[in-house]
């Protein structure tokens, strides 16, 4: 089967009067249609070949798999009209992915792709890799939970020091581990396009943190980067603390439901006192106690650019609620406070939100 054959030996009606609806739109979306590789045929005939208006297409939570995506694969490879195409949530696999790979070597015009939830693998990952190294159009890639490990980090590593286009990367929920963080964190001192990262529960660990912290050392274009139920631990922290008071770029740090205690809060602290581009810190769901809340406590009364703070699910008590309150009052930035379920007590629960009553652009969860 492929996306060219003519006349169409598959039949589907009711995709077809749906193709006709869309015919004339920009966009189609055929989300839960229990689709499977033969209706792609039709798809890639209608939509990727024969169309030139559609420039966004949606096809997630189907049944396609390999056979499908070598119908859209090779139907890609002459469209010149579409911007967008969304696969996540079928069963592609790593040859699916390697002809999806060949596409975007031809193909000019796509810029997002999107392929989350299927099996591609690091074989399928390694195609990709290698697609990216020559394809000078696609800016946004997702890849979370495809069951890519080290293999196929290292293979988009290398890609990333080389592609000169690529600004948004998901690998979230894959098994790339430290050494999958390490290859990547050298990727990031050579890239100068990549603003976003999305690196949630990838078993990173501290030392793959530290990795991608002498990254951020370098780094001048990320500002967004997620790190969230990665095991990391206040080794790891203090290498963020690090690199964030010479990182002159990044503007949104997830680490919340880690391993991070009062040291590397500490740490993060003393970062905040000197960084001047972090406007978002999420550390929920951590260790940090008052000590931790003390060196933020302090850091909120120097930094001038922090908008965004969550500490909530920590087990910060009176002495760090005071900390933060004092930080609270010289603050003039501030306008997001999370504490819920901490241990801070009636009295100082009270009192931050006297500092919240009086500050009209400040919200303060307790």
């Amino acid at each position: 089967m492929t996306a060219f054959s003519e006349p169409l030996t598959h039949k589907n009606e009711k995709l077809e009067q749906m193709i006709n609806e869309q015919k004339e739109k920009s966009s189609a979306d055929f989300t839960d249609e229990d689709l499977t590789d033969d209706d792609m045929a039709i798809v890639a005939y209608y939509l990727l070949q024969n169309n030139t208006t559609l420039t966004q297409l949606s096809l997630d939570n189907n049944q396609i798999g390999d056979e499908g995506a070598q119908a859209l694969g090779e139907a890609l490879q002459k469209n010149t009209t579409l911007n967008q195409l969304s696969l996540p949530t079928n069963q592609i696999g790593e040859k699916g992915a390697q002809i999806l790979s060949e596409a975007i070597q031809k193909n000019t015009t796509l810029t997002q792709l999107l392929l989350f939830n299927n099996q591609i693998g690091d074989k399928g990952a390694q195609a990709l890799g290698e697609a990216l190294q020559k394809n000078t159009t696609l800016t946004l890639l997702s890849l979370g939970n495809c069951q890519i490990g080290e293999k196929g980090a290292q293979a988009l590593g290398e890609a990333l020091q080389k592609n000169t286009k690529l600004a948004e990367l998901s690998l979230d929920n894959n098994p790339i581990g430290e050494k999958g963080a390490q290859v990547l964190g050298e990727a990031l001192k050579m890239n100068t396009t990549l603003t976003q990262l999305w690196l949630t529960e990838n078993q990173i660990g501290d030392e793959g943190v530290q990795a991608l912290g002498k990254a951020l050392q370098k780094n001048t274009t990320l500002t967004e980067l997620h790190l969230q139920y990665n095991a990391i631990g206040d080794k790891g922290a203090q290498a963020l603390g690090e690199a964030l008071q010479k990182n002159a770029k990044l503007a949104v740090l997830w680490l919340y439901r880690n391993q991070i205690g009062d040291e590397g809060a500490q740490a993060l602290g003393n970062a905040l006192e000197k960084n001047t581009t972090l406007t978002q810190l999420h550390i929920h769901y951590n260790q940090i106690g008052d000590k931790g809340a003390e060196a933020l406590g302090t850091a909120l009364q120097m930094n001038t650019i922090l908008a965004e703070l969550s500490l909530s699910n920590n087990q910060i008590g009176d002495k760090g609620a005071q900390a933060l309150a004092e930080g609270l009052e010289k603050n003039t930035t501030l306008t997001e406070l999370s504490l819920q379920n901490n241990e801070i007590g009636d009295k100082w629960k009270e009192y931050l939100q006297k500092i919240a009553d009086t500050n009209t652009s400040l919200e303060i969860y307790l």
